[in-house]
């Protein structure tokens, strides 16, 4: 679980700083399950560059609750969660201050969607949020106000986990503390698996992911491997410390995700299995695939140029899928192309799709 958060402040000396506002979009990896939006009297001016910045002003935060009085509710929505932030050092130091000076230990993980972008997305102009977001395509929204800065960092963050195909984020993340005997302990697990289409991590202790499975419903999926009585099943069920899934949308992306996370995971309890790549070529040469995405108003979208799937992801914009710089830094690009190309081909044989642009 994760905590994305954005704080304004007043500005000031390097920990004297005061907090102005505060947002907090708590995010299963996959959808904002609580919110937590408040202005914040920081008993201190704000400096006058800020105030043009955010349009926050002394008098808005007049009758604005102290921190000490949003300090428990900020506790609670960030309860067994890691902290997301863009730039993180600073909004979680400027927290952290503030719960000192109220004589309270705030202790969280931390992950930086700055540190993660620079490292996903490379070659960007800038990684400043508002110019990060504009080159991919995320709509903005409130900028420099906190409540508009979290929910487009959340987006962004959303976009990592995307990209993310060796799950080092999850991995870094993963807290999950149970002594329980097994069974209780399994059954703690299937509480939390909904009944969706999508790929499912199997992780221990250190977050390592030791089996990956896929199905049409996960929490189906999930039960009946955790009900098997194999010796690797049930190495697999005294093993498992946490299980994480990525909602895929459609059968095509399924086998396409599981496929290709597989082959660059290789995890222990996996069988390895030899696939025969095709040798024959798309009948375009360049074109973009469209499926059905994961909710409403998405898209499930694969890059194919020169005959090489490059990559694939989620669009919610026509935006995106019509500018093709956009579209590439989007996605997430393919290692294995003839594994990819392999599941596409195959898939596109039995199966039609809603919609193929040519380019």
């Amino acid at each position: 679980m994760y905590a994305v958060l954005d704080i304004e402040t007043t500005g000031g000396k390097y920990n004297e700083e005061g907090i102005t506002e505060v947002a907090i979009y708590r995010f299963d990896g996959h959808e904002v399950t609580d919110q937590f939006i408040s202005l914040v009297n920081p008993e201190k001016p704000i400096q006058e560059f800020v105030v043009k910045l955010t349009g926050i002003n002394n008098k808005m935060l007049r009758n604005a609750p102290k921190f000490y009085e949003v300090a428990k509710r900020i506790i609670e929505i960030t309860k067994d969660c890691t902290i997301i932030a863009h730039n993180a050092s600073f909004d979680f130091r400027i927290l952290n201050t503030e719960f000192k000076r109220l004589g309270f230990d705030y202790q969280k993980n931390t992950l930086c969607t700055v540190e993660l972008s620079r490292k996903l997305i490379p070659d960007e102009d800038s990684y400043s949020l508002g110019k990060l977001c504009k080159s991919l395509g995320i709509p903005m929204s409130n900028r420099h106000r906190a409540s508009g800065d979290a929910m487009a960092t959340v987006q962004l963050f959303k976009l990592l986990l995307d990209k993310d195909s060796n799950k080092e984020i999850i991995q870094q993340s993963i807290k999950y503390f149970d002594n329980r005997n097994l069974k209780d302990k399994l059954n703690s697990i299937l509480e939390n698996i909904p009944e969706k289409m999508g790929v499912f991590y199997i992780h221990n202790s250190q977050g390592k992911v030791i089996y990956l499975g896929k199905g049409k419903n996960l929490k189906s999926e999930v039960t009946r491997l955790f009900l098997k009585e194999s010796k690797r099943a049930q190495k697999i069920q005294e093993r498992v410390h946490n299980v994480t899934y990525e909602f895929t949308g459609n059968e095509l992306f399924n086998r396409l995700r599981y496929n290709i996370e597989l082959d660059t995971l290789q995890p222990k309890f996996n069988f390895s299995k030899k696939r025969k790549n095709t040798k024959e070529n798309f009948a375009h040469s360049d074109f973009i695939l469209q499926h059905k995405g994961r909710e409403l108003e998405e898209n499930a979208i694969i890059l194919v140029e020169n005959n090489e799937v490059v990559g694939y992801g989620f669009t919610n914009l026509s935006f995106q899928e019509s500018h093709l710089d956009i579209l590439r830094s989007i996605l997430t690009p393919t290692e294995n192309k003839q594994l990819a190309k392999s599941i596409v081909k195959n898939y596109l044989k039995n199966n039609s799709v809603p919609r193929i642009i040519r380019f």
